[in-house]
């Protein structure tokens, strides 16, 4: 088949680019023509939280990257539908994440679908974003309506679109939910002392490891609380936060000075760039997602790759991957909760048992599961 995905992929940067290239390699090695038709403008600057929206790295050598799309001009879209009418492709893919992309991946899906040969059948990774506005009840439903089908990262996500789709009584979608793939793009692994010596830490601590964009639905105030817990029956317990803070930094500096954990908290308030995550996660013998509410999340993904055992909070869809007290923990959204289990862990030597287990589980999170909900959907619409 033809394929296109439109969405975010270089220059931009960050785990949405990552997906989409990595989908676009997967159905290029099942013998697919595929390209990505990328943003132009993806956020203007005063919506963006971060220092910068793009890439330092080198472009990606074996994808086709057209940069097209504007999100905040309608006259683009009605460029790039008209493109894509042209184009042709048997499958066109949006992906999706918020509404603000709602109404020019509306319109340009309506456009290209009107030459009679391509379905349109969205990514979906959020439909109802983390942090919801008023934009989520006025456009999601348009974009919604624009789609002949969904192939969604977990089951909480197929029900969101399901409650979407239920507002306009005429859309009768057919939502699939294929589990997040393991990232396997980021090389390979690093024995804890090598990157140890990479980072300047000592080999000799235990260290858990939050990664990620700092947000404050990602619950890093709960895990700070826990882990002040934890400093007197845990004292070579280290915690890594490597990531860029999208809020106030400030606050979570008080709490770790207020907590008591001033030398127990290695800070890297900057966006890792993918030729380090392998430093952090070779460094870490637990990584931590204490999140108060979710679909799903790409570093559990990374930490399956990387084969490190967590803990999540079972919220979205993480409780549908992380087996608790199998791979590692599932719990609430508590810092009692969060502290019982980091005890748990760090204090019964679970490392090995809990990495035997999440080995052979890894399998079931292959790229060709994807691209087989596309080709499912595909063939039920035709």
């Amino acid at each position: 088949m033809k394929i296109i995905l439109l969405g975010t992929a270089y220059p931009y940067r960050g785990g949405l680019a990552a997906f989409n290239e990595r989908l676009a390699r997967q159905f290029a090695a099942e013998g697919h023509e595929v390209e990505i038709w990328t943003f132009t403008l993806q956020y203007p600057s005063f919506l963006f939280p971060g220092k910068t929206q793009y890439s330092s790295e080198l472009p990606p050598a074996d994808i086709i990257i057209r940069r097209c799309l504007n999100s905040c001009n309608p006259l683009n879209w009605l460029q790039v539908g008209h493109a894509l009418k042209k184009a042709a492709p048997d499958l066109l893919i949006c992906c999706y994440w918020m509404a603000f992309f709602a109404p020019a991946y509306g319109l340009i899906s309506r456009i290209a679908r009107r030459n009679g040969k391509t379905k349109a059948i969205a990514l979906v990774h959020n439909m109802m974003p983390h942090e919801p506005s008023v934009l989520d009840k006025l456009f999601a439903p348009y974009f919604v309506a624009s789609q002949d089908g969904f192939v969604a990262l977990s089951e909480s996500v197929v029900k969101d679109i399901e409650k979407v789709a239920s507002r306009r009584s005429s859309i009768r979608p057919l939502a699939l939910s294929s589990p997040h793939p393991v990232y396997d793009h980021y090389g390979e692994r690093m024995t804890k002392k090598e990157a140890c010596r990479a980072l300047g830490l000592d080999e000799k601590k235990a260290y858990m490891l939050f990664f990620g964009l700092v947000r404050a639905y990602k619950g890093l105030d709960l895990l700070l609380d826990a882990f002040a817990r934890l400093k007197d029956c845990l004292p070579d317990l280290q915690l890594i936060i490597a990531g860029e803070f999208y809020e106030d930094e400030d606050k979570y500096r008080k709490q770790i000075v207020a907590g008591g954990l001033a030398e127990r908290v290695v800070l890297h308030n900057e966006f890792i760039p993918d030729a380090d995550l392998r430093k952090y996660f070779g460094a870490a013998d637990l990584i931590v997602q204490p999140y108060k509410s979710a679909t799903q999340s790409g570093v559990t993904q990374v930490a399956f790759h990387f084969e490190k055992p967590m803990l999540v909070t079972n919220v979205g869809g993480l409780g549908e991957i992380v087996h608790d007290h199998q791979m590692g923990y599932a719990c609430e959204p508590a810092a009692d909760a969060i502290a019982a289990d980091l005890a748990d862990y760090f204090t019964n030597n679970r490392q090995e048992a809990y990495t035997a287990y999440l080995k052979k589980e890894k399998t079931k999170y292959a790229w060709s599961n994807m691209t087989a909900a596309f080709l499912k959907i595909m063939n039920i619409e035709s």
